[in-house]
């Protein structure tokens, strides 16, 4: 396969810090690619940079063949962006403000055609400012579409949407990569990023601290099974119950969960310290370690205080 993106090295200084500090990474065409990290990690200066928008410090970045630093007008017509906060005139209609941000682009999508696309047919002719926000966001993506990109990158698309547009959502991405297009998502939906992601880069304090996709991440750690529950209110430190486990833990608040490869034996003693005790375990689960265990794990998470 063919990269539609190569990143060597890249490096952003702000003053002394270092936003961004010798990432490297490819991209395939027709991939897509979800980059995670909480704030502050530097995906969305790593983002800013592949887009042309944010210069960089160092390193080595190809979109399409061209540096997005110097490629000018020429590059800018083959990528979509769909930001988290688009700012368009609101006092436009749907169908208007399509028009409107379409026009510069050598060739285009049509306007009905997207519009039927992100399910807003019968919203076309009202104002953007009368739309819902999750309505708004598919305004938005519209508007990433528009120019018919090689390569899309989506910040935060489905943000504001409610559980069964989101889903709708994610069937318009995979469309697009079965054209070919070329996708890389930032999102903080965990389950949107396993749905939509071939691969998936994670990003923490300016560097990569995994990559591949969402079964390699898994199989990265070394457990397998997570038990949950919530703990009633106790007198006593929880080092009796926490110390002796095979597993790691974490919480907040009364909730808490144990990351384990030994979800037997953690299970029975959990259960034996609070029989003991005389004590109900509420929604006491075990199950399988979700993406979203294994991200918390790799950029860090509050271990239990005992």
């Amino acid at each position: 396969m063919t990269a539609a993106i190569e990143v060597n090295d890249l490096v952003k200084h702000y003053g002394d810090t270092k936003a961004v500090d010798g990432v490297s990474f490819a991209v395939e065409e027709g991939e897509v690619f979800a980059i995670l990290g909480p704030n502050g990690a530097g995906k969305s200066t790593t983002v800013e940079i592949l887009e042309g928008h944010r210069e960089r410090s160092g390193g080595d970045v190809t979109v399409l063949g061209l540096d997005p630093a110097t490629a000018g007008r020429a590059f800018r017509d083959r990528i979509g962006v769909v930001l988290q906060e688009a700012g368009i005139d609101r006092e436009f209609t749907v169908r208007e403000v399509i028009d409107l941000y379409g026009a510069p682009y050598s060739t285009r999508r049509g306007t009905d055609e997207l519009i039927e696309l992100v399910e807003l047919t019968e919203k076309a002719d009202e104002r953007v400012a009368r739309l819902s926000g999750g309505q708004q966001r598919r305004v938005d993506l519209a508007l990433g579409l528009v120019g018919d990109p090689e390569v899309i990158f989506l910040d935060e698309p489905t943000t504001g949407f409610d559980p069964a547009a989101r889903r709708r959502s994610w069937d318009i991405v995979r469309n697009l990569t079965s054209l070919g297009k070329t996708v890389v998502l930032t999102t903080h939906y965990m389950e949107e990023a396993e749905q939509l992601a071939d691969r998936i880069l994670v990003l923490a304090r300016g560097s990569i601290v995994a990559e591949g996709t969402a079964a390699e991440l898994r199989s990265g750690l070394d457990t397998d099974s997570k038990i949950t529950f919530a703990l009633p209110a106790v007198d006593e430190p929880l080092a009796g119950l926490l110390d002796p486990l095979v597993g790691t833990s974490r919480g907040r608040d009364r909730r808490i969960e144990i990351l384990t490869p030994a979800p037997t034996a953690d299970l029975a003693h959990i259960t034996a310290w609070a029989t003991a005790r005389n004590l109900e375990l509420e929604s006491l689960t075990v199950s399988s370690i979700e993406l979203e265990d294994v991200y918390l794990q790799l950029v860090g998470e509050p271990e239990v205080e005992a």
